[in-house]
């Protein structure tokens, strides 16, 4: 009886081993383009797995145990995804497509643009869908995020703070690290007075190839932004709202009132708030957190913008307007601005073409922001800081008409 039981185990480890053996299958085969010519280090890998492998110099891959039911994913930069159903087969032969959408693409360089099939040089660049998925105000934080080897930080946390842009990390230590701006071919010290709607794509120059038309200028990189203009067609009308929610995530952790007056009395030898043996009293007061107070209500963005465009052979127009208002989370503080672009492009014959472009920006900020009261964006003075070492508690012996309100260190 016991022999029976072996021989039946023995016999379904075979068949189970059968079964993989007919589930699972080797499956090699080769990567051509479109003129038959092999591909090298095109990704292929089976859908929904981890298992995958790159072609060779000749185009050949070998994949060592492949489901007969699998499907195959070929990727290449500059080429169509493809997915090939193995189906049982133990050889397959692909053949891949340009992308000719992306290669197709046009990209502005310099003084002029190229496709990017025939781009030498560093180049990146984001087009208008993806900057009006961002509702922010200024078109550099719409920026942040979305160029490889672009960095782009605030200088404060004010709606109007100043934001810098670094090409490949600073070359510089005592000098200006920031770009070069080129706006519809002409250079301007900022981009801040450009609504994000209004941008039909930004170009970011980064290697020395693509900025050497431009010089020393150049030598940080360059931002190529080119706004929206008229379209040969109907008169067409586009507007755009938002409206979101702001609120303080966390806040920096303070000091009880007990802890503070300890902190001063043991490090400073402060004995203005009584004598060491009074201190528990302190242990039940409940003690001011400022930042509570400073960022005391749900801030709130409202943004919307009408563009009206179209024209002739002859005659293009682009008329925009885009209005942006904010109430920041921090009392007292908010931010209005509103843009009025226009421009319009008029073929008087074959040989001259007058073009006529108008910018319009305005803003208005309310508070003092996040910097200090002088407007700099000085840390040792700023209201922020300030919220967070101002002393929680009161002296025991102080009065209402001798108030100091010096920070306490």
């Amino acid at each position: 009886m016991h022999q029976k039981k072996l021989k039946f185990i023995s016999w379904l480890l075979m068949s189970m081993l059968c079964l993989m053996s007919y589930a699972q299958d080797k499956i090699q085969g080769t990567v051509k383009d479109t003129s038959g010519e092999p591909m090298i280090g095109v990704s292929v890998q089976v859908k929904g797995t981890k298992t995958g492998a790159i072609t060779d110099f000749d185009g050949n891959f070998t994949l060592p145990k492949v489901d007969k039911s699998a499907v195959l994913v070929f990727t290449y930069v500059g080429y169509v995804t493809k997915e090939v159903k193995v189906a049982g087969q133990k050889r397959l032969d692909v053949v891949m497509a340009e992308d000719t959408k992306t290669l197709n693409e046009v990209v502005v360089i310099g003084y002029g643009t190229v496709n990017k099939r025939d781009l030498t040089g560093s180049v990146a660049s984001v087009k208008a869908e993806d900057l009006a998925a961002v509702p922010v105000a200024n078109v550099s934080e719409a920026l942040a995020g979305k160029l490889a080897g672009v960095s782009v930080t605030t200088t404060d946390g004010s709606p109007d703070g100043e934001v810098n842009i670094r090409i490949r990390g600073g070359g510089s230590l005592s000098q200006d690290n920031s770009p070069l701006y080129i706006v519809d071919g002409f250079p301007v010290s900022s981009i801040s007075d450009i609504s994000p709607t209004e941008i039909e794509s930004v170009d970011v120059l980064k290697d020395a190839s693509s900025t050497a038309i431009y010089g020393a200028r150049g030598a940080n990189g360059v931002v190529i932004i080119t706004t929206k203009g008229g379209k040969e067609g109907k008169t067409q009308v586009d507007f755009g709202a938002s409206y979101a929610f702001k609120e303080v995530t966390k806040l920096t952790k303070v000091l009880s009132p007990y802890d503070y007056v300890y902190y001063n009395y043991e490090v400073n030898n402060n004995n203005s708030y009584g004598d060491f043996g009074d201190f528990d009293i302190y242990k039940s007061m409940a003690g001011d957190d400022y930042q509570d107070q400073i960022f005391g209500r749900r801030g709130s963005q409202l943004q919307y913008n009408l563009n009206v465009s179209g024209g002739t052979k002859q005659l293009k127009y682009n008329v925009s307007y885009a209005h942006n208002d904010e109430e920041s989370v921090m009392l007292g503080s908010g931010y209005r601005k509103d843009n009025i672009n226009a421009k319009i492009s008029s073929e008087l014959n074959k040989w001259l073409t007058v073009d006529f472009q108008a910018r319009l920006s305005y803003a208005v900020t309310d508070g003092l922001g996040s910097g200090s009261d002088s407007n700099e964006s000085n840390a040792t003075n700023s209201i922020v800081t300030n919220a967070v070492r101002f002393r929680p508690v009161q002296y025991l012996n102080a009065n209402d008409d001798n108030d100091d309100n010096t920070e306490e260190n």
